[in-house]
């Protein structure tokens, strides 16, 4: 890895050109002619630097401030993703109740099982308290108690919105003197806005992704399966440092948002359309690219080109202060223009999703969606048209917001049906 690279990674700055990466040019050859001669694909997430104590500590700062905000004492949250997120500690999900609560002034208190104390403190930082419950005990109770010696067991205690049904129903019927509430404000807060070093190892992963489905693309070959197809893009997302794929579907098949269960093999003419992503330090990308096997018809051109102009329109109408839904609708206006509409007829979908250690979370670009974007904020951007019986067209690429508007995330954007990953 170069020193530039790695100063890249250590400082969070949002320049692919900054990881070494120089113009990318679309050298795959065109779909169908081929495999192509290409260079030995190099890990690209080798020496790439994770979280340190020190933003998990931001972020705790961060929520402490939103319970304040917001008028909460206090926040539980359970074993998933946004225990990740705030404390680095991954714990799998059983009946048996685990997790943190985290107080405005407090350091983060710990509710554990006592027969997994042991192991708990191989995962939680040092310092930090951990309370026990056997397993004739309410857990609920013990919640309780780190309530009661905080200061807030009449107060209002939020609950991370992954919290499970069962668990809140626990904290209501054990505590009935609080009051239990929905903490989305305060972990979608938080999430909602991506420091530079998450968007950092989003624009890799992104990277990653497109330049595994370029290497997977120069497979395309007469009678091969989806399965082929899929294979040789996770082994080109491994060989790049990764683990992932995308999911093919061939022909008729691309007209399935989220594909079909009929298995089809490729044949010349065919729509391909591949959709997927992998992770970089636990940050996710989604990527959506559609291509010909062949030589592309009228139709399937001219379709490729509405949606490729409503992903532009989209691009352009993200912006600090607007709402999501206007991002949406600017793109659906290209599509409903060049008559594809109305509404969700052919365009079935909303055009976003947020995305960062998720790969649908809040928050979306919808109609009904008033939310302003801020800086930071990150979403899928993947317009689509759809025709039952004939075939899809969808191109996706993540953005994040900018302080002036904003930009898709791992560069390689397609520029037309025969050049899906263009230069930077």
């Amino acid at each position: 890895m170069s020193q530039t690279r790695r100063s890249f990674i250590k400082t969070g700055t949002i320049s692919l050109a900054a990881l070494g990466f120089g113009a990318c040019k679309s050298d795959a050859g065109a779909p169908g002619r081929g495999p192509a001669v290409t260079q030995e694909l190099e890990s690209l997430t080798a020496g790439v630097q994770p979280l340190a104590p020190e933003d998990y500590a931001l972020r705790q700062d961060k929520a402490r401030r939103l319970l304040a905000e917001r008028g909460l004492d206090a926040i539980f949250i359970g074993g998933g993703t946004n225990l990740l997120y705030f404390t680095k500690v991954g714990w799998w999900l059983s009946e048996r109740v685990f997790g943190v609560v985290l107080g405005q002034k407090e350091n983060p208190i710990w509710v554990c099982p006592a027969f997994e104390a042991e192991r708990a403190k191989e995962l939680v930082p040092a310092g930090q308290e951990i309370r026990t419950w056997d397993e004739h005990e309410n857990p609920y109770a013990t919640i309780g108690g780190v309530l009661r010696d905080i200061g807030a067991a009449t107060g209002k205690l939020a609950t991370a919105p992954d919290l499970r049904a069962f668990e809140v129903h626990g904290l209501r019927r054990t505590l009935p003197a609080a009051e239990i509430v929905d903490g989305a404000a305060v972990t979608e807060g938080c999430r909602g806005t991506k420091t530079a070093k998450e968007i950092a190892y989003m624009d890799l992963a992104n990277r990653i992704t497109k330049l595994a489905y370029r290497e997977g693309f120069k497979t395309l070959s007469e009678g091969m399966t989806t399965r082929d197809l899929a294979g040789a893009i996770s082994q080109a997302t491994q060989k790049l440092g990764s683990s992932g794929g995308g999911g093919p579907q061939f022909g008729p098949n691309s007209a399935f948002p989220h594909g079909s269960q009929v298995q089809r093999t490729l044949h010349a003419g065919d729509i391909v359309l591949v959709d997927g992503g992998c992770g970089v330090q636990g940050y996710r990308s989604d990527v959506t690219r559609t291509v010909v096997f062949g030589r592309p018809s009228d139709k399937q051109r001219r379709v490729w080109d509405i949606v490729k102009k409503a992903q532009d329109a989209a691009l352009k109408a993200a912006k600090p202060g607007a709402t999501c839904e206007s991002v949406d609708a600017a793109a659906r206006k290209v599509v409903e223009d060049a008559g594809y509409g109305p509404g969700y007829t052919y365009f079935a979908h909303r055009l976003g999703h947020g995305i960062g250690m998720e790969g649908h979370e809040y928050p979306y670009f919808v109609k009904g969606n008033t939310l302003k974007m801020e800086p930071g904020m990150t979403f899928s951007n993947e317009p689509g048209i759809y025709i039952y019986g004939e075939f899809g067209v969808r191109i996706e690429d993540c953005l994040v917001i900018t302080e002036t508007g904003a930009r898709h995330l791992g560069g390689l954007e397609s520029v037309s049906i025969e050049e899906p990953f263009g230069a930077d």
